[in-house]
């Protein structure tokens, strides 16, 4: 394994020519969070590195787990019958929650803003950006829950790889595409949780037991979301941006004679 060659030399000969291309379509980006972000990104001095930036809102993210999890060891905090987190951490872990999406947000712009973008710098923060898929979706677990009001351990687990098939789905689009096509669901998540959070914190776990509709259920809800933003918006959108491209790039899949 130690002799294995991960990247070839044609490969790290392509990292001087890399640019990053990205594209973000979503309404709630261009119009709200860009321009809060680019006024936040002001604050920050010019020596502050990028990375640096990116692994401060991936920390946040760790200590939102690990605060949950020491509230929640079991996930039965939130079930009928059992003892409640308490409000206080709601507040916190959605404060840090919206504070850790807006570090994410500000790290690129930091990285042109003071011309050191690099493609290590870009493969760091979406490293990160993977594991933090985990740590985010157990999170938000906890304010439903195990037992009769929540969600079972095996959905969590499918709703997991939903997430991390969102994930997988947008670089590899990328890699063909040679464009990072922003997935909509990420900006609309992160703003929605942020917010439920503070609401849990307000109205209590208890207003999650109620039906949302007829006898459709907040947790019903939750699951329909993440799966319905994978296979009606992600998915499709990633497939139209993947045989949109010029013909050599899904030739060189189907192999397809021009």
């Amino acid at each position: 394994m130690a002799s294995y060659e991960y990247v070839s030399p044609e490969q790290l000969a392509g990292f001087d020519k890399y640019k990053y291309s990205a594209v973000d379509t979503n309404p709630l980006s261009l119009y709200v969070m860009h321009p809060f972000w680019n006024t936040v990104v002001k604050v920050f001095p010019t020596w502050l590195a990028p990375n640096l930036i990116t692994f401060s809102g991936f920390l946040l993210v760790v200590f939102n787990f690990l605060l949950m999890a020491y509230f929640d060891p079991d996930f039965y905090a939130s079930a009928p019958g059992h003892k409640h987190v308490p409000d206080w951490v709601w507040i916190v872990v959605g404060i840090l929650n919206f504070m850790a999406y807006t570090l994410d947000g500000v790290d690129g712009k930091q990285a042109r803003r003071t011309n050191s973008s690099t493609p290590l710098g870009e493969l760091f923060d979406h490293g990160l950006d993977s594991w933090s898929c985990v740590y985010f979706v157990v999170t938000v677990y906890s304010i439903f829950g195990r037992g009769s009001s929540g969600v079972s351990v095996f959905v969590l687990y499918l709703l997991l790889w939903v997430v991390l098939f969102s994930f997988i789905l947008s670089h590899w689009e990328k890699y063909n595409t040679g464009i990072l096509f922003l997935p909509w669901g990420y900006d609309i998540s992160q703003v929605t949780i942020s917010f439920v959070y503070i609401v849990t914190a307000v109205v209590g776990v208890e207003a999650w037991y109620e039906p949302f509709l007829f006898n459709f259920l907040y947790r019903d809800l939750f699951t329909a979301m993440i799966i319905g933003c994978a296979l009606c918006v992600t998915l499709p959108m990633s497939l139209l941006n993947f045989f949109s491209m010029d013909p050599p790039v899904t030739f060189r899949y189907f192999r397809v004679t021009p």
